[in-house]
């Protein structure tokens, strides 16, 4: 896979990422909810933190933190992907590395320049932020939350009581709000870990002598 062919594809995931989050973000309430199906809705939220809403720190600091981390990553894996491309690596590992790749740099320009150039969203009021007004900016660079919105609740239950600690409490799979970037991420992680024995096969270098030595002794 070579190297303008992997930039494109990342341009091109990090345009659908950003195209979705762009029109959820401009379209809808934060806290409104489409149930496209009982066991699929988009839900908009928005993430201060990392996946599973997890956080570096608390406050500003935290937050901060946070967006250094994914900008030091984001850099970081420019250079290894421009390693392994031109190592001449399997481009099937590639092209999973670039969908992490492009899934944590979509994540980064929310973290980056959201918080500068969109209205914020009040579920109270209900309103729907706007970009480039007099009003945008509800934070400072770096300080900006990711855009969430794909909702799978497949299964919402009750517990039975003889489960152990949990019995009697309401059980939900799958809870989480993620967004597209988040399943580049997932995609390209994944996909390592199933095809690791094939992606990370290495051809053994054939030198002249080698070649030269006959077939028996």
């Amino acid at each position: 896979m070579k190297g303008k062919t992997t930039l494109l594809f990342i341009l091109i995931l990090l345009f659908i990422d950003q195209a979705i989050k762009v029109y959820i973000k401009t379209n809808f309430y934060y806290g409104e909810e489409l149930r496209v199906f009982e066991w699929f809705r988009i839900h908009f939220i928005e993430n201060p933190g990392m996946a599973w809403g997890l956080k570096l720190g608390k406050g500003d600091a935290g937050k901060l933190s946070l967006t250094l981390f994914r900008l030091a990553a984001v850099i970081w894996g420019f250079f290894y992907l421009r390693k392994i491309i031109r190592e001449k690596h399997h481009p099937g590992f590639i092209a999973s590395v670039a969908f992490v790749y492009a899934g944590a740099f979509g994540n980064l320009i929310d973290s980056l320049f959201y918080g500068l150039i969109f209205e914020k969203s009040n579920p109270v009021t209900q309103n729907i932020a706007q970009a480039f007004t007099p009003e945008s900016g509800y934070a400072g660079l770096g300080f900006g939350h990711v855009v969430d919105m794909w909702y799978f609740p497949i299964v919402r239950t009750t517990l039975p009581q003889w489960v152990p600690f949990w019995g009697g409490d309401d059980f939900e799979f799958f809870s989480p709000v993620f967004n597209t970037a988040d399943v580049w991420v997932s995609a390209g992680v994944i996909s390592i870990l199933i095809f690791q024995k094939r992606f990370l096969r290495r051809h053994p270098v054939v030198t002249a002598s080698a070649k030269e030595m006959p077939a028996s002794l």
